[in-house]
């Protein structure tokens, strides 16, 4: 009997760490996507993430909006969660351009120096945070009831949470799209020679500029998503974008410009997490999760898939 127990329980958590999993995937292959053709780890990702979140959020919840002192009523199918996740992707997609114009872009035409990019996008990460709070507020928001489907799927002594099938189910098909995009695509196939060269690409005739832009919209677009389920699987807040800290560890254990080790290495930290939650203590996951960090930086310094530059993604 407590054999029986002890491996529902690991199925169950197994289940949940896949979904986790999933969603730091979205998040880790922006991470990697933009480090392939930067070569920096762009900090601000998890700005994206909560743009994502509250625009979702905000147009689930709104009735109405003040423009020039005149009220407008919001059309009740805006007040849809498809509708809601569509203008939180394209939003958070074009803040993230916009953020590569104004912050990066300047920095890449003065300097060739990556290390300048990575501080840039941690005073991004603040600025977006801090917007929010001014905004918003820092109190905790929780999407409305009925957002996502709550109805558990119960095999045996397993329950499956229906929004946990849910988010890796669309993981799985952002992810797949992604990949098709990336390999079937003529922007996918410049974004891969790219993640070469990127001086090269440039002068075989690549509009470099435009296929950063690409790259940012695709990566904030993903992380939007993450956000979306995160918010759900939790709540929204504006410091909500430190989760991204996970995902990017998740990209450092898959290999840092690797595509299909961001996913991995995002399953393995998602499953790490929720078994160390089931069987020792939730108290110890972050312990277990930094530890892996460290112990693949001093045994595999490039990750799981770390790849040459001439091999990413």
């Amino acid at each position: 009997m407590d054999i029986g127990v002890h491996f529902s329980t690991l199925l169950q958590q197994i289940i949940n760490g896949l979904s986790l999993g999933s969603v730091y995937a979205l998040i880790a292959v922006g991470y990697s996507l933009v480090y392939s053709i930067l070569s920096f780890s762009n900090f601000a990702h998890g700005g994206f993430l909560v743009v994502g979140g509250y625009i979702c959020y905000g147009l689930l919840t709104m009735e109405s909006i003040v423009v020039g002192g005149a009220v407008l009523n919001i059309p009740s199918f805006v007040n849809n969660i498809w509708i809601a996740s569509l203008f939180a992707l394209l939003g958070a997609g074009f803040v993230a351009v916009i953020t590569e114009r104004l912050a990066y872009k300047p920095i890449r035409e003065r300097t060739s120096t990556t290390l300048y990019l990575l501080i840039a996008s941690m005073g991004v990460s603040i600025v977006i945070e801090n917007i929010f709070v001014i905004v918003v507020g820092g109190r905790f928001r929780a999407l409305p009831q009925g957002t996502f489907p709550t109805t558990p799927f119960t095999f045996g002594n397993v329950t499956v949470n229906a929004s946990d099938v849910l988010s890796l189910v669309f993981a799985v098909v952002f992810l797949g799209g992604l990949q098709f995009f990336l390999k079937k695509t003529r922007w996918g196939l410049a974004i891969r020679a790219a993640a070469c060269d990127l001086r090269t690409a440039g002068l075989m005739g690549v509009n470099t500029s435009f296929l950063i832009g690409i790259v940012f919209f695709v990566a904030g677009l993903l992380a939007a998503v993450g956000g979306i389920f995160l918010s759900a699987r939790y709540t929204l807040y504006p410091q909500l974008g430190g989760i991204t800290t996970k995902a990017f560890v998740a990209a450092v254990i898959g290999g840092l410009g690797s595509l299909p080790g961001a996913v991995v290495g995002s399953l393995i930290l998602g499953l790490a997490e929720m078994l160390t939650a089931g069987f020792i203590s939730s108290q110890m996951r972050d312990l277990v999760v930094f530890s892996m960090l460290v112990i693949v930086l001093l045994v595999k310094p490039d990750g799981f898939f770390g790849k040459h530059i001439s091999d990413k993604i």
